[in-house]
């Protein structure tokens, strides 16, 4: 793994070590110009080691500052403060949930009070994988075979809908539950437990996702799914507080209008997280906006 991608991830453990970290406004917080307007404030609730999150939460920062408003980013750790918070309007957008599938559960608890805002990429996937050299597969080849990888399954945070899937369906639909304790601690952790075991050339299984940034920095591939145990793709959504479009209706408006394709949220994501990296993230969406002047439509130059 590239020493940035790693200093990066690190970074962002120890950001999201608080469970809900001070509120910073606009571009100030990042020492940059602080464009804000006199709209309202509009507050953005995301998990910094989910870097699809923290990749949209910053280029709708820049937008939403564009359109006047005053923007304030508020992270958490795990996703049911967030969505706790969106429910009840101390967190007035969540840009990058997982509704669909991932988040259903969350959906079901809190859906009557969020709004959805539109989806900006169609393709997001749950998955299990291990470095290319591994030899397995398929899920269902880790069975005898727990001896290998120490009997583990380094996942994510505990709360997350990755972890609910990998816990409740996977496990026990490939009867891996007996042989196999899923670890789960946080996005970063296992990022580095990877990193090491990659640089030692020795096997290690790993909850992931697409897209996320780590599938291109780490030689990794993803284990054929049969019984498609770790769910269908989805779309990835803004979901908002409930009432939101009604009181900021061009802010609605332009964030229904973001539509990503692989190419530019890959090149989004690297440019956030790992060219710039923290504290540098509004040069980074400065940057993608140039190399990507017709990204959405309701774009603001």
């Amino acid at each position: 793994m590239n020493k940035r991608h790693l200093t990066s991830t690190l970074a962002l453990g120890a950001v999201s070590a608080l469970a809900l970290a001070g509120c910073a406004s606009g571009n100030q917080a990042e020492g940059g110009a602080g464009d804000g307007g006199d709209k309202g404030t509009i507050t953005l609730g995301f998990l910094p080691s989910w870097t699809d999150g923290l990749s949209t939460a910053y280029l709708l920062e820049d937008q939403l500052e564009k359109l006047g408003y005053t923007v304030e980013m508020q992270t958490l750790t795990e996703a049911g403060p967030l969505y706790t918070g969106l429910a009840q309007g101390d967190i007035d957008i969540y840009p990058s949930a997982w509704p669909e599938l991932t988040h259903a559960d969350y959906m079901e608890e809190y859906g009557a009070d969020i709004e959805d805002l539109g989806s900006y990429y169609d393709n997001a996937k749950l998955t299990i994988a291990v470095p290319s050299y591994v030899d397995i597969d398929s899920i269902d080849q880790l069975a005898g075979n727990a001896a290998r990888f120490d009997g583990r399954i380094f996942g994510i945070e505990p709360g997350a809908g990755l972890t609910k899937q990998t816990q409740e369906s996977m496990l026990p639909g490939y009867g891996l539950d007996a042989e196999y304790e899923l670890v789960t601690s946080s996005t970063a952790a296992m990022l580095t437990e990877l990193d090491n075991a990659i640089a030692a050339q020795e096997d290690i299984v790993v909850t992931l996702w697409r897209p996320f940034w780590a599938n291109d920095a780490y030689d990794v591939k993803d284990l054929e799914d049969p019984q498609g145990l770790m769910g269908d793709p989805e779309a990835l959504h803004f979901l908002g507080t409930s009432g939101f479009a009604e009181q900021y209706p061009d802010a609605a408006e332009l964030i229904a209008g973001i539509q990503l394709n692989d190419e530019q949220y890959g090149a989004l994501e690297d440019l956030v997280v790992n060219e710039y990296g923290e504290g540098r993230e509004a040069e980074a969406i400065d940057a993608w906006l140039e190399q990507y002047p017709d990204a959405f439509s309701t774009q603001r130059s």
